[in-house]
């Protein structure tokens, strides 16, 4: 959930009736303008971190991680003069802050950071990153993109008495009705990808704008990796009743299209899959990169009780990265652009 590069405005989104609260506008439309226009959720000052706390400010051993995998990546691409890497949906730069500052000297030196993110640049930020409202492209090295596609907004369906699915209309205040039936590539999507069922009530989230999303974001880099790391679902095991959900100050709550929360909706990362993508779960990722939450031996605490006292700490930390039932479970759809997967084997091939 952390703040998202500007995804594409959508297109036939114009309301279809006028109420009390407002226009009615079909979900995409409508969380579009709460989260990304004037005024909207991700321009505020505050910042997502404000509202809730992703994987990045959990722990400093996240960066640390994505920092290792970028090494990785680096000496796959046997160690380039310029080598990339781009932080998608950037927040307030915390994680290409993190990667800089743990990188060695070595690779930092020919490191070239890119944040991407709608909000303007923060103060203070390190002057060698480079902060755009779009991704780059001729990239050579490392997209990461932490909680991007839950952001980037989709049309929500409802299946009616007659078991057609329809668009869900809402207004700002978050009242819904059902709209028209849902047609053309969305229809073929749902068939495709996420087929909601004949019973009525039964809802879905039509990923398309995601996959086209992740497509232009990985079509930037011209060899490397692109990781993109978010709440998912697969084929086999979609909710029935969608996921679609708010955040503000910390806490989950209804989604509202009115700019006062963050709106949010799980992600079907095997629709977003290009040819040779792997998925993996967050914790097996992040124990293939060196954070498996283990408790220091018990030893250290005589020979040096601050360091086992730190060591702790990052147990601990490390923990709730990945937890079972938490962040452990988040998806990691990693798409190598002409390297070896850096990752190696583990997970799921998805094509």
């Amino acid at each position: 959930m952390a703040g998202p590069a500007h995804p594409a405005e959508p297109h036939g989104s114009q309301p279809r009736a006028r109420g009390a609260a407002g226009p009615w506008l079909c979900w995409r439309a409508a969380t579009h303008e709460a989260l990304y226009g004037p005024g909207g959720f991700y321009r505020r000052t505050e910042g997502p971190a404000g509202h809730f706390r992703t994987s990045v400010h959990v722990s400093r051993l996240f960066a640390a991680a994505v920092a290792r995998l970028l090494c990785r990546v680096d000496e796959a691409l046997g160690r380039p003069d310029g080598l990339g890497f781009v932080d998608m949906a950037a927040g307030r730069g915390e994680l290409v802050s993190g990667v800089l500052a743990t990188l060695p000297a070595e690779v930092a030196a020919r490191t070239r950071a890119y944040a991407v993110e709608v909000a303007d640049r923060p103060p203070g930020l390190d002057h060698r990153v480079a902060w755009l409202g779009e991704p780059p492209t001729g990239i050579t090295g490392l997209l990461f993109a932490n909680e991007w596609l839950d952001n980037v907004p989709v049309e929500v369906v409802e299946v009616d008495a007659a078991g057609v699915p329809r668009l869900v209309l809402v207004r700002e205040d978050g009242g819904e009705l059902l709209g028209e039936p849902v047609g053309g590539e969305e229809a073929r999507w749902l068939a495709r990808w996420w087929p909601p069922g004949p019973e009525e009530g039964l809802r879905a989230e039509v990923g398309l704008p995601r996959d086209r999303a992740w497509a232009a974001a990985v079509a930037g880099v011209d060899r490397g990796l692109a990781v993109a790391v978010d709440y998912a679902h697969l084929a086999a095991a979609r909710p029935p009743c969608g996921t679609l959900t708010g955040f503000r100050e910390g806490r989950e709550t209804t989604p509202v299209p009115d700019g006062s929360c963050d709106i949010t909706a799980h992600v079907a990362l095997d629709a977003c899959a290009l040819p040779g993508a792997r998925l993996l779960t967050q914790r097996d990722a992040l124990r293939a990169l060196g954070v498996d939450g283990g408790r220091p031996p018990l030893s250290l605490a005589t020979s040096d009780p601050a360091a086992y006292v730190r060591a702790l700490a990052g147990a601990g930390e490390a923990a709730e990265l990945t937890a079972p039932g938490g962040l452990g479970d988040f998806g990691w759809l990693v798409q190598p652009v002409g390297i070896p997967d850096p990752l190696g084997t583990t997970g799921a091939s998805l094509t």
